[in-house]
């Protein structure tokens, strides 16, 4: 699938992103959002139940599509940033389906999700996995069954194209590191992101994102190196990203504090 497939996904209902998933591109493209957020539906073919993941934006459309995949189990969120969780007390309102995230706040009619916990909904194994990193909070959803090496919704830990921004303070480069050698275990599953198009090898990827963190560290060592231990994080952010987009900057920051808290840590 490529991400023109994506982007134009919106204007009409739901597409297949794997054997027992398909998606809807929310319409909310932006820098930090790509094309939008996709929202999954998860469902056996023929069961008629399916479990929905991040609803995305509080859009009317977008909103019905998903509900009219068939009857909502339960809705999951993938971590608390708005883009994925907005529509999630009116998708409730819509459905009747709880809502369930790891944050209390985000849940609505459902308890909170813990790491290992397994779920069945829309007759399909769900299994909870902790990935704390992009943001405290921040989960993914393994569908053992989905193929034959699995599926793997991964939200914004790993995106089908870029790198993902550590929301520091809250999402720490120490837990993320550890994210990734957990979702890398999981072999080369369909990795189905929040942005961007669905890539075929989730371990692959891990280990790309790996070699990228520690290129940025060996950067900002040298930075640091260059500038002094206690260099401000605007100083360092432009030694390490001089031609950064003013609009996505403070993304470019929060990265470079994350990192730099975990190299003085």
């Amino acid at each position: 699938m490529t991400s023109e497939s994506i982007a134009t996904s919106n204007d009409s209902s739901l597409q297949r992103s794997s054997d027992l998933t398909r998606f809807r591109l929310a319409p909310n493209p932006g820098p930090m959002s790509l094309d939008g957020t996709n929202s999954y539906v998860i469902g056996a073919p023929g069961s008629g139940h399916v479990a929905v993941v991040d609803p995305g934006p509080e859009d009317e459309q977008h909103l019905a599509e998903l509900a009219a995949a068939g009857a909502v189990d339960v809705v999951l969120i993938t971590h608390r940033h708005a883009d994925h969780t907005e529509a999630s007390a009116r998708f409730h309102e819509l459905t009747g389906a709880p809502v369930r995230a790891v944050s209390p706040e985000h849940c609505h009619g459902g308890e909170p999700l813990h790491d290992g916990e397994v779920l069945n909904a829309g007759g399909i194994e769900i299994r909870v996995v902790a990935t704390p990193g992009h943001t405290s909070d921040s989960v993914c959803f393994h569908l053992p069954a989905d193929g034959p090496h699995g599926s793997v919704l991964t939200g914004d830990t790993i995106l089908g194209r870029g790198t993902t921004v550590l929301d520091y303070p809250d999402g720490r480069l120490g837990d993320y590191l550890a994210s990734l050698d957990r979702l890398e275990a999981l072999g080369p599953a369909t990795l189905l992101p929040a942005h961007g198009p669905v890539l075929p090898a989730l371990d692959a990827k891990c280990r790309e994102y790996r070699e990228h963190r520690e290129q940025r560290l060996d950067q900002i060592r040298a930075a640091l190196n260059q500038l002094g231990a206690d260099a401000s994080i605007p100083a360092v952010t432009d030694a390490v990203y001089p031609d950064v987009d003013p609009s996505v900057r403070w993304a470019a920051e929060t990265s470079v504090a994350a990192q730099v808290d975990y190299l003085r840590s």
